[in-house]
C-alpha cells in the first residue's frame, strides 16, 4: 500500500513539474508555423504609436505589404500605450502588437507574457516594416532592437544654476549604468532617446545602480524631465531569430 501512494506521489510530482515546465508558444511563433505550411493567408496586427498620424502611416505602409498568398489585416489601431483589451484583442485574433514610441502598461506587460501574445517596439518606421515584411516572407531579421534592462522612475526634480536639471530616481526594475542608453517616458509614450550625462550615489559618480536603490541622474543635451517620468534604461543586440 505504502509502495502504490509513493508511485501516485511520485506521479502527480512529475505532472505539475511537466506543467511548470511547459514553454507558452508565442503568436508569432505560431503564425510563423503556419505561413510556413501554407495554413493561413492573414496576419492580424495591432497598431498603437505615440499620435494618430504614426499610426496611420504604420497601417498604409505594412497593408501594401500583403502579397497574393498572405494579407496583412490590420484589426485595431490607435494612439497611446498598449492596455489589457489590446492585448486580449491580440491574444483572440492570434495576431501580435507593434508599439511605435509607446509601451504596454504593466498589467497588458503581464497578460502578453501570460497568454503567448508578442509585442515588438519600434522607434523607426522602416525598421518595423523591414519586420514585417521578413515576417511576410517566412523569415525574421536579426533582432537588432533592444534588451530592456532597468526601469527608473524619476521622484525629484532638482535645477542647479549653470548644470541643468537633476533628477533624483528610484530604480524600479533592472539596472541603470553610466553608459546605458536610455529612453524617458512620459505617460507611457517616448518623448526623448539619447544617453546620461552622469549617475550619481550620494554625490559621487558611479558606473551603475541596482534595483531598489536610489540615484542622481542628468540626461545628455537634455533637461525637460519631471517628476513620475520614467527612464528605460537598453542596450542594442543583435542576435540571429529562428522560430
Amino acid at each position: 500500500m505504502r509502495v502504490l501512494q509513493e508511485k501516485i506521489a511520485e506521479y502527480r510530482f512529475n505532472k505539475v513539474q511537466i506543467k511548470k515546465n511547459k514553454v507558452v508558444k508565442s503568436n508569432v511563433e505560431e503564425m510563423f508555423e503556419q505561413i510556413n505550411q501554407g495554413q493561413i493567408s492573414s496576419l492580424p496586427i495591432i497598431i498603437k504609436a505615440d499620435v494618430q498620424g504614426s499610426a496611420e502611416a504604420i497601417e498604409n505602409s505594412v497593408v501594401k505589404l500583403s502579397t497574393n498568398e498572405v494579407q496583412v489585416s490590420v484589426i485595431h489601431k490607435g494612439v497611446g500605450a498598449i492596455t489589457e483589451s489590446d492585448v486580449a484583442l491580440a491574444n483572440s485574433s492570434k495576431g501580435f502588437i507593434v508599439g511605435f514610441n509607446v509601451r504596454a502598461l504593466p498589467h497588458a506587460r503581464d497578460a502578453a507574457k501570460r497568454d503567448g501574445v508578442d509585442i515588438k517596439y519600434y522607434s523607426i518606421i522602416y525598421e518595423l516594416i523591414d519586420d514585417v515584411k521578413n515576417l511576410l516572407s517566412g523569415l525574421l531579421s536579426p533582432d537588432i532592437s533592444e534588451n530592456i534592462t532597468g526601469n527608473v522612475e524619476i521622484r525629484e526634480v532638482f535645477s542647479i544654476s549653470k548644470i541643468g536639471n537633476i533628477a533624483g530616481c528610484m530604480v524600479k526594475e533592472g539596472i541603470i549604468s553610466r553608459n546605458s542608453k536610455i529612453r524617458l517616458l512620459r505617460d507611457n509614450v517616448v518623448i526623448h532617446t539619447g544617453n546620461l550625462a552622469s549617475l550619481k550615489r550620494f554625490k559621487e559618480e558611479v558606473k551603475e545602480v541596482k534595483n531598489g536603490f536610489e540615484c542622481g541622474v542628468m540626461l545628455e543635451n537634455y533637461s525637460d524631465i519631471k517628476i513620475g517620468d520614467v527612464i528605460e534604461t537598453f542596450e542594442e543586440v543583435k542576435t540571429d531569430r529562428k522560430l
